[in-house]
Order: structure tokens, then sequence, then C-alpha cells
């Protein structure tokens, strides 16, 4: 395996940890708010050139650079490769953005030495491949998230009992699936625990109640940087996707398109904004599971390529919201605010990363949406139509 020119992954995972230390006694918001801004930056810097490292290479993986971890988790530790290439500055663009686009009136309220752990977590998930320790981060993940709500006082039991299945279920398919040989009774039945976490993980039908109370009881912010990355997509990605009979792929492609169009439906119906963005991105999600699942050439291509589009365009939808809610409180759906004439630069913003997360032509999302539906398409005629539905109606719903 080659490797990269500079130590560009570990960099990247250890300078949030640093920034931590970094943050730890600072009591000032608006300093905590520079110094976070300073080391999200930073980071951002460190994917962006591994990914140019990376692309500079032309190979499938790559190796850090002076490899320091390797020696105790060896060669799969610490990876880059072409999948999670473009999704390490993904993820280290949103956390900067989130940093930065925290107005004064949130910056008391905003956990940001929770969000450089969390960036810590997300990051060095993306760049192992050892299935054991994507395991492990991937619960870890929860941590965050679940001290915010805690700190606030809000319930947490649907969040906990749903990452607490999750938890369960990752681990003993995890277990199973890899001390047995890979076409035995056992093994099959780990994959099968396994497709039931990402399911979990992901907010399918009728395991989705946990996102939609978690934008309910944590901040905004917190809530984007939880469910943006896409982290059970990610583990179908690694552990499932390879080594799954086709079955299991089937029936996680036939709940996520149950899922897709269930909750671009309820969205058509939501009267609070946080509520409607759950189940907008819910509907989303499940859409790039599917293309994920339909292993033909051009759904995978779509399925990929929607994945990086959602980043994009829920991150900056989501951002939109909460600067708005920042401003307004808590936002109605069912009355008109008027905002236009006092906002209209978030007014138009909110309307372009809307029309991209939609795949409006033109935009970001219009080229993997076109792959997934041709893709589908060509797997099963009803999957492409049901694709085409929920798009349909998360596009009546912005």
């Amino acid at each position: 395996m080659l490797g990269l020119h500079l130590p560009w992954l570990e960099l990247s995972i250890a300078t949030p940890i640093l920034g931590l230390i970094w943050l730890w006694r600072v009591r000032d918001p608006e300093q905590l708010q520079q110094r976070a801004l300073i080391v999200t930056g930073v980071t951002l810097v460190w994917t962006i050139g591994a990914w140019s490292d990376f692309t500079s290479l032309h190979t499938f993986a790559a190796h850090d650079r002076w490899d320091l971890l390797s020696t105790w988790l060896g060669e799969e530790g610490v990876v880059i490769d072409a999948l999670s290439a473009p999704l390490l500055p993904l993820a280290a663009l949103l956390f900067f953005l989130m940093t930065l686009a925290t107005p004064r009136t949130k910056v008391r309220r905003f956990p940001f030495g929770a969000t450089l752990l969390s960036e810590t977590l997300v990051l060095a998930m993306l760049s192992t491949r050892l299935p054991a320790l994507l395991v492990t981060l991937l619960i870890l993940q929860v941590l965050p998230p679940l001290w915010e709500m805690r700190q606030r006082g809000r319930p947490v039991r649907a969040f906990v009992s749903h990452m607490g299945a999750f938890a369960l279920l990752a681990v003993i398919g995890y277990l199973l699936a890899s001390r047995n040989p890979p076409e035995s009774p056992s093994a099959i039945v780990g994959m099968a625990i396994l497709g039931a976490a990402v399911l979990v993980r992901s907010g399918t039908v009728p395991f989705h109640c946990w996102v939609t109370d978690l934008f309910e009881n944590a901040t905004f912010g917190t809530s984007l940087l939880f469910v943006v990355p896409m982290s059970g997509a990610y583990l179908l990605m690694r552990l499932v996707l390879p080594n799954a009979p086709e079955w299991i792929l089937q029936a996680i492609a036939t709940v996520s398109l149950v899922t897709a169009v269930y909750a671009a439906g309820m969205a058509l119906v939501q009267r609070e904004a946080r509520r409607f963005f759950a189940y907008i991105f819910l509907s989303h999600a499940s859409l790039v599971l599917i293309g994920l699942e339909v292993v033909t050439p051009m759904a995978l291509t779509g399925g990929l390529y929607v994945w990086l589009a959602i980043g994009l365009t829920m991150a900056g939808f989501g951002l939109t919201l909460r600067a708005v809610e920042s401003r307004t409180g808590r936002i109605s759906l069912a009355d008109y605010h008027g905002l236009y004439e006092h906002m209209p630069s978030l007014a138009v913003f909110f309307l372009l990363t809307g029309l991209a997360s939609i795949g409006f032509p033109g935009t970001v999302g219009f080229v993997g949406a076109e792959l997934l539906v041709d893709g589908t398409a060509q797997s099963s005629a009803v999957t492409g139509m049901m694709i085409v539905l929920a798009a349909a109606l998360n596009g009546i719903s912005v």
C-alpha cells in the first residue's frame, strides 16, 4: 500500500483533540468560538491536503506518512481510500461551517468542546478500515449529543433506547460475522444483525423516532453534526455491503424505500421547522441507502454522488434554518412570517440549498438524482417509480 507524502490523517484526527485541550479553561464564549474556529479551520486544511495527496497517487488506498498508529493498529488502522477521500473534507467542512455560523446569541449555549470531540470521532471513523475500531467509534459518537441533552435537562429516553439498540446490534453482529467463516450460518446471522444496526442508526422506519426527538431536544447545530455525516451509510459500505448475501441487501433497500416515501409524506404535514427538516433529511438519507444497495454501477454511482450532494445541500439548508431560528426562535410553518424583507440573503440561500437538496436541474444534486433514478429503474421499474414519488413529495414540501 502506498503512503501519503505527509501524515494528513493523523494530523486531522489529532488537531481537534489538541484544540479541545486548548479550549479547556477558557470561559469567555466569544474566545471559545474563535479558538474553535481556528481548530476546525486547520483541520479542514489537513483533510483537503489528504484528499489532494491521495488523488495525486492514483491508487485505491494509501496509509499515512510516518504512520505512528500502525504499530498498534496495523496497516488498516489509519487508511484513506476512494470512499473516504471526499468524505473527510466534507465532514471537516461541516464542522467548520457550524462553528463559523454560530451567531452571538447562541455562543453561550453551543458546546464547542463537545463539537471538537465529535469531529475527532467522525474523522477517525472515516480514516479506518478496522471493523472493531469502526464499530467502537460509531458507538462513541453517541456520547456528545447525549451529554448535551442531559446538561440541558431534556428527555433522552428515545435517543438512548435507539442508540443502545444500535450499539448492541453492532457489537453482536460484528462478533458473529468476524469470528465465523464467511459462508457459515452464524456469519450470515451476524450480517443480518449488522444490517439491522444500519437501519437503526440511519433512522429508517420504524426506528426513526430518535431523529425527530434529537432535533427537538438538542441544539440544532449538534443535531446536524450527528446526522449529516450519515454514519449508518458508512457502516453499511464498510461492513455489510462487501460480505452480505443478496437477500439482506434487498431487505435493507426495501425498508429504505418505504422510509424515503414515508418521510417525504410526513415532511408535507409538519408544522414545525425542526421536525420538517428531520423528515426531509430522513427521506434523502434513505435514497442514499437505496442507491448503495441496488448494486448496479449506475445506481451505486448515483448513491455515492447523492451522498456527497446531500452532505453539502442539507448542511447548507440546515445552517440556513438555524440562522433564521437564532433570530426569531423556533419556526412555525403554520404561519406566514414575512422574513424575506428582513433577511433577503438568508431567503435566497434557503431557496438555493432547498432546490439543490431535491435535485433541481442546474444544482449539485441534479446529477446524482438522475443517476440514482436511472440506475434503480434498470434493476426495478417499481423501485424507480417510488424514488421519483419520494423526490416529488420532497420537492413539494420544500
